[in-house]
Formats: C-alpha cells, sequence, structure tokens
C-alpha cells in the first residue's frame, strides 16, 4: 500500500472513530460539567499515549507545542462541550463539517493553500451540506449552543493550520501525547474554579461513555490521524473531518430521535460529494511539485497538520 493509500485509510479510520465523539460526549455531559469531562478524556487518553511514546517526548516537548495543545485541544473542547450542553447531537456533529472550509481560507490567507478547483468545489460542496443539515431545524437544537460548537471549530482551524511547524522533524503520536496532556492540564483548574467536583456518582451510561470517549473516541483516532496527517497537506486532512459530522449526524437520528428529514438526507450526501472530491490527488505538471522540494531532489514534501477534535 502508497504511503498517500495508507494515510488516507487511517484519515478515515479516525473520521468514522471521531463520529462517536459528539454522541458520547452528550452522554457523558450528564454526569460531568464541561471542563470536567475535558480532563477526564484527555488525562485518560494522554497517559497510555505517552507511555507507548515515551522515547519520542523530549523531542516533542517545547512551549509551542504545549501551548497550542492547551488551546488547541483543551479550550477548544471546553467550547465545544458548552455547545454540544445547549443543542442536539445531530446539529453539533454536523457543524463541525465547517472545519476543512475554514482551514482552507485560513491557509489561502496565509499564503500557503495548496487546493486547486476541484477541491475547492469540494470544500464548498461540504459546506452545503453541512447548512443544509442545520436548515433542516430540530427540537432539542439552539442557536447559543450550535454558536459555541462553531467557535470551537473556529479554534480547531487555526490549530490545524499551525500544526505543521510543531510536527516537523518530531514524531506525531508523541506530540499528539504531549497535546492531549497540555489540554488536560488547562482544563483542571477551570473545572474546580467554576464547576467543583462531581455532585454525584455517575450512573452506568455516562461513565462507560466518558471512558469510551477516551479511548475509542479519542486515543486510537488521534493516533491514527496523526500517522496520516503527516502525508498530506492540511485542506485535504481537515477534508476528513466531515466524516466526523455525517457519522455523529445519523448517529444523533438514529440514537437519539434527532430530525433527519429530506433536508438532512440530501446535506449527508453533500458531504460524501465533497470529500470525495477533496481527496482527489491534484494534477500536476511534469517536473512541478506541491509543498515543497527535499533537498532539490524533487520528492514532494507535504505539509503536516493536525485534527479537529
Amino acid at each position: 500500500m502508497s504511503d498517500r493509500r495508507s494515510a488516507l485509510a487511517a484519515l478515515v479510520t479516525a473520521g468514522l472513530l471521531w463520529g462517536l465523539t459528539v454522541p458520547l460526549s452528550k452522554l457523558a455531559l450528564e454526569w460531568l460539567d464541561p471542563a470536567g469531562l475535558t480532563v477526564v478524556r484527555f488525562s485518560f487518553a494522554a497517559l497510555p499515549l505517552a507511555l507507548l511514546t515515551r522515547r519520542g517526548l523530549r523531542r516533542a516537548f517545547s512551549l509551542p507545542v504545549v501551548a497550542w495543545g492547551a488551546g488547541g485541544y483543551g479550550l477548544v473542547i471546553i467550547v465545544q462541550n458548552l455547545g454540544i450542553g445547549q443543542t442536539s447531537v445531530s446539529h453539533a456533529a454536523l457543524i463541525v463539517g465547517a472545519a476543512p472550509v475554514l482551514v482552507a481560507l485560513l491557509n489561502a490567507a496565509l499564503g500557503r493553500g495548496t487546493s486547486g478547483l476541484v477541491a475547492w468545489t469540494g470544500f464548498g460542496l461540504a459546506l452545503a451540506g453541512v447548512a443544509l443539515v442545520a436548515g433542516g431545524g430540530g427540537d432539542d437544537a439552539t442557536l447559543e449552543g450550535d454558536l459555541f460548537v462553531l467557535l470551537s471549530v473556529a479554534g480547531s482551524a487555526a490549530f490545524i493550520v499551525a500544526q505543521p511547524r510543531l510536527l516537523a522533524g518530531r514524531d506525531p503520536a508523541s506530540v499528539t501525547a504531549v497535546q492531549l496532556g497540555a489540554g488536560a492540564v488547562i482544563a483542571l483548574p477551570i473545572a474546580l474554579a467554576f464547576e467543583g467536583l462531581p455532585s454525584s456518582l455517575p450512573g452506568t451510561t455516562p461513565l462507560a461513555a466518558a471512558f469510551a470517549l477516551a479511548f475509542a473516541g479519542t486515543l486510537l483516532p488521534f493516533v491514527l490521524f496523526a500517522l496520516g496527517q503527516a502525508r498530506v497537506t492540511p485542506e485535504l486532512a481537515g477534508a476528513f473531518v466531515n466524516l466526523e459530522p455525517l457519522v455523529g449526524g445519523a448517529v444523533g437520528a438514529l440514537a437519539f430521535h434527532d430530525a433527519f428529514g429530506g433536508l438532512q438526507l440530501l446535506g449527508a450526501t453533500a458531504i460524501l460529494a465533497g470529500i470525495a472530491l477533496s481527496a482527489a490527488p491534484r494534477r500536476t505538471r511534469p517536473g512541478t511539485t506541491v509543498g515543497g522540494r527535499d533537498g532539490g531532489r524533487g520528492r514532494t514534501r507535504p505539509p503536516r497538520t493536525a485534527r479537529h477534535v
């Protein structure tokens, strides 16, 4: 299997697993508050990952890596949890489909965009799909909750754009371990100051959801995404974030009985089509490369990225 195909397979699997994060977060928020859930989620994910990648931790540990982990993971997920608690699962899951478009816009604004017309068509189609799904309404959805989720998506997009330089010369999984740990550390004082300790013991479902969120929804997909993101452009890696809202929206409709009518089905189809277009390899003329040359030998060296959470 080629590097590109293995990278795409890792990104697809990560996107599918991340589709469970919003439903699991919704269940876990019945026990923990937004910051507290962030602490639990990232602590239980970061510790085993740090043990597995301990040889690369020293090189991965730096002030920029820690700072972006605290903000891009910790603060972003606190805001996202605030939104999830105030809106429907389907709305929260599907709004994150705006991430690839925001990533592409930020890269273009910084003069680092590499996407062609076909990819931009895919981004636009995916965003239109998200708008169709969100526009379908729902009794449990609120504008305030939707805006919190959208704000978290904007923060994640900035993180995705900033991450390539942080990953350069470092093991992606080790960087992920450091950043998840930083996210847990920054969330802890916020949880203690504004939320306090849980007032009651958790039920079986919220407790199971919290642990599933940490491992199946965080540890495994973060590792897969970190491995895949090192071989593709930020825009392409961001496109697979759209698998998360697609899966999350379906789970919301089936398990949480969120509204999922004709508009939502049309939007889901548009999201899939957008992913397919944005994932298509960009054609280049002979003798050219995309993303910079490696030591003057003409090998493509794509930038590295991060993932939206």
